[in-house]
């Protein structure tokens, strides 16, 4: 991670940089939220099922919480580095604040592989966890929330430990909790279904037919699998979805020109989103290499995966025909690649953005766990539906009445959000 473009939390700076001139924020304010408030590193040591013992390494990064207590998931990754935990915290400030709900951004990790750890050995690490940040964390400081290779259970046992600790019922500690345990209905389409109401109002602008679409998408996950649902629904055909196949942890694409079916895709996948490869060609699919989804002819592009995915080596593959970028994962695009998309005229629907939809849903947790009184899915995904468009048509007009790129756009309106909350309450 040593080269600046592809160091997350260096792309998030120079992002910030960028915004922080257009809003000619003063030195002190850009100190203050280049970097973040608060962040820790602790050990987990762990007792493992064969006896021996193991410590892994876990972070927390609180990145500001001038507008509310810190909110932000925790990711279980083989390869979770600190810069990746600080990046994605900057983004969880800017992705509140641009959606409007009163929280600040954070992010946590551990360095495991979950693919290799027993349901209990996870129990132990999510319980640990728990047990060396306690103390800073909590529904009026800090909610944490689901992130890659993380799930509804994790959440259950890390929300269990926090109630053991503290002695006290606290189920708006934490969000993404099953269902009948403080979870919300609709927590689960959230992110994918916000993405394509992003695209939705997008393709309205450009007066668009839905119908008339196509699509390409990138991961074949929880975001993935619900915007393709959403986008199905409203009449668009997917033709090439690109995953890890099953067992070699490889990526490759699945293209059929006819269209994806979604169920049958989804009846060979797992749980992380894997797709099996051979069931997937005995289906008629062609597999092609990882990067082929980001070739297809289509009119939409959604990388749902993990971040720097398009860079400045790839952009320029990018078939003509793409109208939209809809960034369904955080930070898939390095600013490299934003120059070369935006040359192509394609128009980019930035992350922070586009994927808000699962803090939105996850505020709605929040809110519906402190309250002790939960709604009806029709209601949540009502609330999310206007949410998500009030927020899309705030920064499409602040980008066309300032002549903005959207991704400047969304940042200037976020910036400039968490600056004033930070001014005034006399910090800066």
């Amino acid at each position: 991670m040593s080269d600046n473009s592809f160091n997350p939390f260096k792309m998030a700076q120079s992002q910030f940089d960028k915004a922080a001139d257009l809003l000619q924020l003063d030195q002190a304010t850009k100190d203050l939220l280049r970097n973040p408030l608060r962040e820790f590193h602790f050990s987990i040591p762990i007792r493992m099922d064969d006896g021996s013992h193991k410590v892994f390494q876990g972070f927390r990064v609180q990145h500001n919480d001038a507008r509310g207590p810190a909110k932000g998931g925790i990711r279980f990754h083989p390869q979770e580095t600190i810069d990746t935990v600080r990046a994605l915290s900057m983004w969880m400030t800017w992705k509140t604040a641009v959606a409007d709900i009163p929280l600040g951004g954070a992010k946590g990790g551990v360095i495991c592989d979950p693919h290799n750890l027993s349901s209990p050995e996870q129990e132990r690490i999510c319980r640990g966890w728990v047990r060396q940040i306690v103390k800073n964390v909590g529904p009026n400081s800090d909610i944490p929330a689901p992130d890659v290779m993380t799930n509804p259970q994790h959440m259950l046992w890390m929300l269990d430990e926090f109630e053991m600790i503290t002695g006290q019922k606290m189920p708006g500690f934490i969000t993404g909790k099953p269902v009948g345990m403080g979870g919300s209905l609709g927590r689960t389409e959230a992110t994918g279904y916000g993405v394509m109401i992003t695209v939705r109002e997008a393709l309205k602008e450009m007066n668009i037919n839905p119908e008339n679409t196509t699509a390409s998408f990138q991961g074949f996950g929880n975001v993935a699998q619900y915007a393709i649902e959403l986008y199905q629904q409203m009449g668009g055909k997917v033709i090439c979805v690109s995953s890890w196949g099953q067992k070699d942890q490889k990526s490759y694409s699945f293209r059929r020109k006819e269209g994806v079916d979604l169920k049958e895709l989804q009846s060979v996948t797992d749980s992380f989103g894997g797709i099996n490869k051979w069931k997937a060609q005995e289906f008629g699919y062609e597999m092609l290499p990882g990067e082929a989804w980001l070739e297809q002819e289509v009119d939409i592009l959604v990388p749902a995966a993990l971040e720097n995915q398009i860079t400045g080596e790839n952009a320029g593959k990018i078939n003509k025909q793409v109208k939209i970028i809809a960034e369904g994962a955080n930070g898939p695009t390095t600013p490299d690649a934003d120059i070369i998309i935006k040359e192509k005229n394609i128009y980019n629907i930035p992350d922070f953005l586009a994927n808000a939809g699962g803090v939105t849903c996850s505020y709605f947790e929040q809110v519906q766990s402190n309250m002790n009184y939960f709604w009806t899915k029709d209601e949540v995904l009502g609330k999310l539906d206007q949410k998500m468009t009030t927020a899309y048509i705030s920064v499409s007009d602040f980008a066309r009445k300032n002549k903005l790129y959207m991704r400047d756009a969304t940042y200037v309106i976020s910036v400039d959000k968490v600056a004033q909350a930070c001014h005034d309450r006399g910090w800066v």
